[in-house]
């Protein structure tokens, strides 16, 4: 009897390389920031779509690198899955692959548009790739609730001193920059075809301008602010977070880290995402007070914070906000409340952009009888906000503690969705839970918050459970901070906001418009190599 063999075929060794060079790419983000890898892997990328013969092809290559890719940078989110006791851990890894797996859909479609713009104009292929690689990125942040993380433009960020090239990103965008990366890299491959033609000048200059200027110290003038903060970072551990037998020494702790200085200091006090786990509203049923240790009356755990606070002190933190449906909780806000000194909420803001799995789950209905649940413990699904909402609290130089614009946690890696437009911010705040993020997955969050400063030309005050909290300067330089992993407080005065940029202006239709840009000067080359 003749044994039966399931026919493999192994796969390609072109497919292997490609799907390396995606995770090698992956390696200029944060906390490696091997920005040459970077434009190595894409310079190999768009070999490939030179080399190709079909759209099939070309989409392929770009797909198999984005599997690479996606994996590689997003795979902090399989730390996740350590803290949630209903899934094992080995499952986060899985999840991740699959991610990797949708997510390479978005540069599969710009190798693809690239390839068919530039199909019979080859000297059209790099811009055209740029171009749709914008576009690309730009659909990602949007499509099925968007998830932006780590837009190509991050490689471009400096030093915390030093924003570098990513300063341009108040006159491009990040997705637009994003697409003068894919520039870069074509340049390196320019470089190497012109070190085999022997032309040894050319191959230099083309290799020589990426590095210069990723390399430049490009950083904006320092200047002063007047209003005075006190950011606080009490290193709470993800494991203790939601332990109710943790939340007084959690508050403790918080408090005694947050302390004024000076009596009757005017100054703002920001506590991290999950900084209070006590009810603050009132109209509860009893039984949701009882669960938070100390606070069986809101009244009073309002005040405690108001004392917090201080008499000229001004507390944002994040806390939780139930949605009721007559008698019947049916759901809950993730929102920063704003408290004075005699404890009276000021003003709130309620997260829109939610991250699912994390903070609901989608399909619930068929998702949780086969077992799956929210990868942060709790029976509850949030509710979105209305979007980016500006507080007024008064001007700092009438006893106020001026314009705060809001962005909670993972909100902030959404550019062009981080402000009201109408009613612009003296400075944002970015209220954050990273400690379920992993190793890799803060160094990257606050590279984003950097980004969105530059943006919109406005300082991004970072306070975290576990780090990395703080505070980015309207240009982007990391003013203070303090590591991951520490208990700790950082003062000082909030750097003030520039002058609307560029973006801040028009959002990203300016990244798209470049994107048509690139587009005419393919067809500008295309042209020109014609004749």
């Amino acid at each position: 009897m003749s044994s039966f063999r399931f026919p493999l075929r192994p796969i390609p060794r072109d497919s292997l390389l490609t799907i390396a060079a995606g995770g090698l790419a992956a390696c200029g983000f944060q906390p490696l920031g091997l920005w040459p890898l970077t434009l190595a892997a894409f310079a190999f990328l768009i070999h490939r779509l030179h080399v190709v013969k079909t759209w099939r092809q070309a989409m392929l290559a770009g797909w198999l690198f984005g599997v690479g890719h996606f994996t590689v940078g997003n795979g902090w989110i399989a730390t996740a899955f350590t803290y949630q006791a209903e899934m094992p851990a080995w499952l986060g890894w899985i999840a991740v692959f699959l991610l990797a797996l949708y997510l390479a859909v978005f540069p599969a479609l710009a190798t693809w548009a690239g390839w068919w713009l530039a199909n019979t104009r080859r000297a059209m292929l790099l811009p055209a790739f740029a171009a749709s690689w914008i576009v690309a990125e730009w659909l990602r942040s949007w499509l099925f609730t968007g998830f932006a993380w780590n837009p190509l433009a991050m490689v471009t960020l400096g030093e915390f001193e030093r924003p570098g090239l990513a300063l341009a990103a108040q006159w491009t965008g990040t997705y637009a920059l994003s697409g003068l990366v894919v520039l870069l890299a074509g340049w390196w491959l320019f470089a190497l075809r012109a070190w085999r033609q022997g032309t040894k000048w050319a191959a230099g200059a083309y290799a020589l301008g990426p590095a210069l200027l990723m390399v430049l110290p490009l950083h904006g003038e320092r200047r002063e602010g007047t209003l005075p903060f006190t950011l606080v970072q009490p290193d709470v551990r993800q494991e203790l977070l939601a332990d109710p037998a943790n939340f007084e020494n959690q508050f403790r702790q918080t408090a005694m880290l947050s302390l004024a200085r000076k009596p009757g200091e005017k100054r703002l006090v920001l506590w991290p995402e999950s900084g209070v786990p006590d009810f603050l509203r009132p109209g509860y049923a009893q039984f949701w007070y009882d669960e938070t240790t100390y606070a069986s009356d809101p009244v009073l755990a309002r005040e405690r914070l108001g004392r917090v606070a201080g008499n000229g002190g001004l507390l944002l933190t994040g806390t939780t906000d139930l949605a009721m449906k007559g008698r019947k909780v049916i759901g809950a806000w993730n929102v920063v409340t704003a408290l004075d000194s005699s404890g009276t909420i000021r003003g709130s803001y309620a997260k829109s952009h939610l991250v699912p799995y994390g903070e609901y789950l989608p399909m619930r209905d068929i998702l949780e009888p086969l077992g799956l649940s929210r990868l942060v413990a709790g029976s509850l699904d949030f509710f979105s906000g209305p979007g980016p909402r500006t507080v007024d609290f008064g001007p700092p130089a009438q006893g106020g503690w001026g314009k705060a614009g809001f962005q909670i946690c993972y909100e902030i890696i959404f550019s062009g969705q981080v402000v009201d437009r109408a009613n612009r911010p003296d400075y944002l705040f970015n209220p954050s839970n990273d400690g379920w993020f992993g190793a890799w997955g803060p160094p990257q969050h606050l590279a984003q918050a950097r980004m969105r400063a530059i943006e919109e030309g406005l300082p991004v005050l970072r306070a975290t459970t576990t780090g990395i909290s703080a505070v980015v300067d309207a240009d982007g330089v990391v003013r203070q901070f303090i590591p991951p992993q520490r208990a700790g407080r950082l003062d000082g005065k909030v750097p003030p906001a520039h002058a609307p940029t560029l973006f801040a202006r028009t959002g990203n239709m300016l990244a798209l418009g470049w994107a048509v840009v690139l587009l005419f000067v393919a067809l500008v080359a295309s042209a020109t190599r014609k004749r």
